[in-house]
């Protein structure tokens, strides 16, 4: 098992098709019992049939849950996670899973505006229920392509009903929604945005002027793991003298678990040091946000950083 932790053993509960490319999952444990308990923006790390390690924002209610429900959008340029949840988990399938972490937690606020773009929502819908439970005054506005791509639409409809914005722009870059008349004056308001990059670069760079933290991302892909430009590189096992080929599209992490090696991992973006492995020979490309710079000589994480030239030597 290449999970790091803490982590448990959950079968599939439910399986539920949102849109033609969302599927929503519920997982317990086998005895039934507490799960660990979460607050809205917190998420989960699944260990993914393909082996990835996949960090899905959960959509149900954290006090005492029974259960832990993650919605997951096939992507057609994915790397093995989303595809293998999708083609591969079915109900009774089980997966290993780490306890919530919560890095977009909801603050105290008079009042909040909640952004959502596509698959986004899932952090962004379960902020709603919280804060409508406790009679708190929210915006919503969830962005989408079309009615027929919007996860959970009706329920969010029925609950929400006029603080619930829908807009879609049927991919037509004239017809996205101009989110400035909301930002044009900083407000005692507080805002969660979560959706794809195009949609947070844009409210980040129109909020420029606002308070500092109170407007607030999620971001599960802090740094890019494949880039256009990446080229195919070998790396050396040195224990075993294994010579290795990274693909330009995959990560190192990634081939050698295709390969049928075991490395621990976690995060898989470069966040956490799960995957930290040691470096003997090679110019580095490091991608990851956890290396202080004198570590850098000596050691390499695998899930996101890759060769800039030549062959890499790794202690592994």
């Amino acid at each position: 098992m290449s999970v790091t932790g803490n982590a448990l053993q959950m079968r599939v509960m439910g399986k539920r098709i949102l849109t033609p490319a969302i599927c929503e999952f519920s997982f317990a444990t086998d005895d039934a019992g507490p799960l660990p308990e979460f607050f809205p923006g917190a998420h989960i790390t699944v260990e993914t049939p393909s082996g990835a390690m996949r960090r899905y924002s959960l959509v149900n209610n954290g006090e005492t849950p029974d259960r832990y429900v993650i919605a997951v959008k096939y992507e057609p340029a994915s790397r093995g996670g989303s595809r293998s949840m999708h083609e591969q988990v079915e109900i009774d399938t089980a997966l290993n899973i780490q306890p919530p972490e919560n890095s977009f937690p909801l603050g105290d606020a008079p009042r909040y505006l909640l952004i959502a773009g596509g698959i986004g929502v899932t952090p962004i819908y379960a902020m709603s229920k919280h804060l409508a439970k406790r009679g708190k005054p929210f915006q919503i506005i969830y962005c989408t392509r079309s009615a027929e791509e919007t996860a959970y639409l009706d329920e969010m409809n029925n609950a929400f009903g006029s603080a619930l914005q829908i807009h879609h722009d049927f991919g037509d870059p004239d017809k996205v929604y101009d989110f400035w008349d909301h930002f044009a004056a900083p407000q005692a308001t507080y805002v969660y945005c979560c959706g794809p990059k195009p949609l947070m670069d844009e409210i980040k760079a129109i909020s420029g002027h606002w308070p500092e933290g109170r407007v607030n991302f999620e971001d599960f892909k802090p740094v890019e793991v494949v880039r256009p430009d990446d080229t195919a590189f070998d790396v050396t096992l040195k224990k075993s003298g294994r010579i290795i080929t990274v693909p330009a599209d995959r990560t190192i992490l990634e081939t050698l678990r295709e390969a049928g090696l075991k490395v621990a991992s976690s995060c898989e973006s470069g966040t956490c040091g799960s995957c930290k492995s040691g470096l003997i020979a090679g110019d580095v490309d490091h991608r990851d946000l956890v290396l202080m710079e004198d570590e850098k000589l000596t050691r390499i994480m695998i899930c996101v950083s890759r060769a800039r030239s030549g062959r890499l030597v790794l202690d592994l």
